[in-house]
């Protein structure tokens, strides 16, 4: 494997300077704090990757205050007291982008925010509780347990919920592949997503670096070389 110094500078040198690649890091997360995420606020960032995917990001956000108010809010207590006809009608409001699928997965996660916030005392504090050199475990109960939680999705409502989180990208799975990572192109496997997370501790003990910080200095030292001011607007932070 290539030694993470290499790569962190190739990503320097291609945005301009190690000043430059910091700036486009993002804070530093603090899994810690996902503890005090109240659970309407979780089920908010899951609608908004779930809506999110495969659509054109700027357009869900700027209709998110319609969603907040068609979804009560993701009060998930209040939205499992609500009839079908709730749900059905959904189908038909303009405040929200009127995918019927994507709308039965909020009604479903709901379910799915209740259930472990009751036994866990809050989504947020089983977020922050586990291992965060677990990723894969994480994201594989997600998609398991969650609508719609799989792949990136999963991986992007932590990353929007403050969890510690690489994001398993074509960038990212081609730098692993560089530095001499044995991965698929698309690595979906158990075994694949093994050696990626077994690596990606391995690089976060050796240099410190949160996984947010190595997964987009990965993905900023390979593949189409984005200015920053596009970056910027894109991670939103």
């Amino acid at each position: 494997m290539s030694d993470f110094a290499k790569i962190r500078a190739r990503a320097a040198k291609r945005k301009g300077g190690d000043d430059v690649l910091r700036s486009l890091l993002g804070p530093l997360p603090d899994n810690a704090s996902v503890a005090d995420v109240t659970d309407d606020r979780i089920l908010s960032t899951m609608a908004g990757r779930v809506f999110s995917a495969g659509f054109v990001w700027s357009v869900i956000e700027n209709k998110w205050p319609g969603f907040e108010e068609a979804f009560l809010g993701f009060e998930p207590k209040r939205l499992l007291f609500q009839p079908d006809d709730f749900w059905y009608e959904l189908a038909s409001d303009k405040r929200i982008v009127r995918n019927p699928q994507k709308i039965k997965s909020v009604r479903e996660n709901a379910a799915f925010v209740e259930r472990v916030s009751n036994e866990h005392g809050g989504f947020g504090k089983f977020l922050a509780n586990w291992p965060k050199d677990d990723q894969i475990g994480l994201t594989a109960y997600l998609s398991k347990h969650g609508s719609r939680l799989g792949g990136n999705t999963g991986q992007y409502f932590l990353r929007w919920i403050g969890w510690d989180c690489f994001i398993v990208s074509r960038d990212f799975v081609a730098a692993l592949r560089d530095s001499g990572l044995d991965v698929a192109e698309t690595p979906t496997s158990k075994k694949d997503l093994a050696r990626i997370q077994e690596q990606m501790n391995a690089w976060a003990e050796k240099t410190g670096l949160p996984y947010r910080h190595l997964s987009r200095i990965l993905s900023m030292s390979i593949g189409e070389n984005h200015p920053p001011e596009v970056l910027r607007e894109y991670m939103g932070d």
